[in-house]
């Protein structure tokens, strides 16, 4: 990672942790569209047994921490601000 990088990620992170979320509609499409787990777990099967065990590699996202957190300030705000019942979602 080069020294200019370094700065360009670092104000990405800021951003993403300054978004207010204040629109029920933007608060269900950011609760749909971020995951709440790692989609890219796998286990590799042949016969039945497991051979190979593809680790969860979204800590390897820079920006992972920021966009957990900003699924969890869309969930909040439609559980408490607007009253809604999120296992619709599910």
């Amino acid at each position: 990672m080069t020294q200019r990088s370094v700065p360009f990620l670092q104000s990405l992170r800021q951003w993403l942790n300054q978004i207010e979320v204040r629109d029920p509609n933007v608060a269900k499409q950011l609760y749909k569209l971020i995951p709440a787990q790692c989609p890219f777990a796998r286990d590799l099967k042949f016969m039945g047994r497991t051979i190979f065990h593809i680790p969860p590699l979204c800590k390897l996202n820079p920006f992972y921490d920021e966009l957990m957190g900003l699924r969890f300030r869309a969930l909040c705000y439609l559980v408490d601000e607007c009253g809604i019942d999120i296992q619709a979602f599910s």
